[in-house]
C-alpha cells in the first residue's frame, strides 16, 4: 500500500477529534489513479481560516471505546505510518499547499507511552529536520507520562486531550479502559502547571500551547449541568483554551451501533453555554437549564438570561461596566472594547450610532438604555 492510500485510509473518520471545522476531500494523483484525502478547514483566532490534514499515525488500537471506528476488533482496513514516513508526507503536502496545518492523533499500539513517543518523534522531526513553523495540533494519549507533555508543549501549537465524557461513572459508557482523572483529567492539569512553573524558553517558537478537550455528547445518558459543570471546572482549573462537544453519531460494527444520533442543536446549545462560562464571566447557575439537567434547544441561553434579567432592567450603554455590557445579547467581547473605547469623548443615542460602530443591534433593543431611553425599535418594513 503506498503513502498517499495510507494517509486516506489514516484520515477518515477523523470528524469526531476537537477543532471544529468544516471538511472537503481534497483529490490528488498518485502513480497515474486519483486518490482522495479529506481535509479540514479551521478557524483561527481571528477568523482566518486554515486548512488542516486530521489524521493518525496508525488506525490499529488496543483500546475498546465503544463509540470509536477505530476501536479494537473492528473490521476495517488499518493502515500506520512511521514518524519519518508521516512528516515527510505531510511536508509534501504543505510544499504543494495543499494544507497548511497538521491535527495529529494516534489509534494505540504498543502502551501509551510508547504511542505518544511516536507522536512527539514526528513533531520533532518536523520542527527540527524541515524546519515546519506552522500550526501543529498534537494529540495527548491517555497515559502520557508528565515529561512527555512538556515535550510535547514544546512542539506543538495546540494539545489536546479528549475527555469523552464529565465524570467517570459516564466514561464507563464510552470507554471502559480509560481511567477518567489518572489518565485523562491529570495531564490537562500538568499542562497547566507547566505553563505556571517552567519558562516557555525551548519551545519552538517561545510560547507555551493551549490546551483542549472534547466530549462525545449523547451516548452515554450525560445531561448538560454535567458537561457544562466539567467544562467550568477545567476552565478553571487547567484554563483550558476550548472545550469541544462532538454530537454522537453512531457508527457501524461499535457496541453504540443503534443508538439514535444526537441532536446537533444540542451541541450548538452547549458550544453556546461554553463560551458564555468562558468568555462572558457567566456560571453554571446563571444558565436556562430544564427540570432534566439539559439546556432547552428552542432557547439562545444568553438570551434566556436577558428576558429573565434585563427587560425590566435594561444595561445603559454608555456606563455601564464590562460586566453588565456582556450580559447584553449581540455584545461580546470585542464589542465591548469598542464601547469602552469609545466613551472617549462620544455617546451613542441610536442603534445606528452602534452600528456605525460595527456592533450588531439585531435582538438587542429590549435589554439596553442608550443615553437613558430605550433604543426606538423600527417596525419592519415587509413581513
Amino acid at each position: 500500500m503506498d503513502q498517499i492510500t495510507q494517509l486516506s485510509l489514516l484520515s477518515q473518520d477523523m470528524h469526531f477529534e476537537p477543532d471544529a471545522s468544516r471538511e472537503e476531500v481534497c483529490r490528488t494523483v498518485v502513480r497515474g489513479r486519483e486518490v482522495d484525502i479529506p481535509i479540514s478547514e479551521l478557524q483561527m483566532p481571528g477568523g482566518k481560516r486554515m486548512k488542516v490534514l486530521k489524521t493518525l499515525l496508525t488506525s490499529a488500537c488496543e483500546r475498546n471505546c465503544y463509540y470509536c471506528p477505530f476501536r479494537a476488533g473492528r473490521d476495517m482496513r488499518r493502515a500506520t505510518f512511521k514518524p519519518e514516513e508521516m512528516a515527510s508526507v505531510f511536508m509534501g503536502m504543505h510544499r504543494a499547499k495543499m494544507v497548511e496545518g497538521l491535527f495529529l492523533s494516534s489509534g494505540i499500539a504498543g502502551g501509551s507511552v510508547r504511542t505518544q513517543d511516536r507522536l512527539i518523534d514526528t513533531a520533532d522531526i518536523l520542527r527540527n529536520k524541515y524546519k515546519y513553523r506552522g500550526y501543529l495540533h498534537l494529540k495527548l494519549m491517555p497515559g502520557v507520562e508528565k515529561d512527555q507533555v512538556e515535550r510535547a508543549m514544546e512542539l506543538a501549537s495546540r494539545l489536546s486531550v479528549n475527555l469523552e465524557a464529565p465524570n467517570a461513572q459516564r466514561l464507563e459508557a464510552l470507554a471502559p479502559k480509560k481511567a477518567f482523572t489518572e489518565e485523562l483529567v491529570d495531564p490537562l492539569k500538568w499542562a497547566e502547571q507547566i505553563r505556571r512553573d517552567k519558562s516557555p524558553h525551548r519551545s519552538w517558537n517561545g510560547r507555551w500551547p493551549s490546551t483542549v478537550t472534547q466530549f462525545v455528547v449523547g451516548a452515554a445518558g450525560e445531561t448538560d449541568v454535567e458537561l457544562l459543570s466539567t467544562s467550568e471546572q477545567l476552565y478553571d482549573q487547567a484554563r483550558l483554551g476550548r472545550v469541544h462537544y462532538s454530537a454522537f453519531s453512531p457508527v457501524p460494527d461499535t457496541p453504540l451501533e443503534n443508538l439514535p444520533a444526537e441532536d446537533p442543536l444540542r451541541q450548538h446549545r452547549l458550544y453556546q453555554s461554553s463560551f458564555l462560562l468562558r468568555d462572558y464571566g457567566y456560571t453554571l447557575e446563571d444558565l436556562p437549564f430544564a427540570g432534566d439537567g439539559n439546556l432547552p434547544l428552542d432557547a439562545d441561553p444568553k438570551r434566556a438570561w436577558a428576558e429573565a434579567h434585563l427587560a425590566e432592567v435594561p444595561v445603559e450603554l454608555n456606563t455601564a461596566g464590562r460586566e453588565a455590557l456582556l450580559r447584553v445579547p449581540g455584545i461580546g467581547p470585542r464589542a465591548v472594547e469598542v464601547l469602552l473605547k469609545n466613551r472617549l469623548g462620544n455617546k451613542v443615542t441610536t442603534l445606528g450610532d452602534l452600528q456605525k460602530l460595527g456592533i450588531k443591534t439585531k435582538g438587542m433593543a429590549p435589554f439596553v438604555l442608550l443615553d437613558g431611553r430605550r433604543p426606538v425599535r423600527q417596525m419592519a418594513l415587509f413581513k
